[in-house]
């Protein structure tokens, strides 16, 4: 059976991300819950959870000793899947612009920036259910492409430099990333363990994905 290494690190809907990702799993992955490097570091697949601010949650993470390493082992060494939900997918980019610039993990060439609707009545955080225009054809964002909506509640999002790292935009006073995905990376600013069928799918997808 797999494992997968959930990251624990303070922040993220831990509990609910674990209970989304067992149910998803339906007994073919162990999901451990883990700090400890060595877990990380052998996990055939990882997901980073995280809520609140860039600077915390990446000053949070360092704070683990081993885990950022241990990541960079199990994700860019041995190529193992990767999920980043919330704040976890904005920690992949190169900075964060958040009460100041906070350097990322550096995986994808991008900005995490506060997010500015046209559209002044619009309220930031972009809070509630949302549809995603899908621009991959990944199969675990096959759920969103039929329209099924999707939970969020941020106030920043990921920018990458290259487009084609975009997996799914989505509009709120304004077109924006709202998935990206390259190589084994995929990362999802949206709350799957909080988007019902769409989630469950997403996160269905994601343990099957054979990069």
């Amino acid at each position: 059976m797999q494992s997968v290494a959930l990251i624990d690190y303070g922040s993220g809907n831990l509990r609910s991300a674990e209970k989304a990702l067992v149910r998803a799993a339906a007994g073919t992955a162990d999901i451990v819950v883990t700090n400890d490097p060595d877990t990380v570091a052998r996990a055939d697949r990882i997901v980073l959870p995280g809520v609140g601010a860039f600077a915390a949650c990446m000053s949070a993470l360092s704070e683990r000793t081993g885990v950022i390493e241990a990541m960079n082992a199990a994700v860019k060494d041995r190529g193992v899947p990767f999920l980043g939900i919330c704040v976890g997918m904005q920690l992949m980019a190169t900075r964060g612009l958040e009460f100041g610039e906070t350097p990322g993990l550096g995986w994808i060439s991008a900005d995490v920036r506060r997010i500015q609707p046209s559209d002044p009545s619009l309220k930031v955080p972009h809070m509630g259910w949302n549809t995603l225009d899908v621009v991959s054809d990944l199969p675990m964002f096959a759920g969103p492409k039929a329209g099924l909506p999707v939970y969020f509640t941020h106030s920043f999002a990921m920018f990458p430099e290259d487009s084609r790292d975009v997996a799914a935009y989505v509009d709120h006073g304004g077109r924006f990333p709202a998935a990206v995905a390259r190589d084994n990376l995929a990362g999802v600013q949206f709350h799957p363990e909080k988007s019902q069928a769409a989630g469950l799918n997403i996160l269905a997808g994601f343990l099957e994905w054979r990069p």
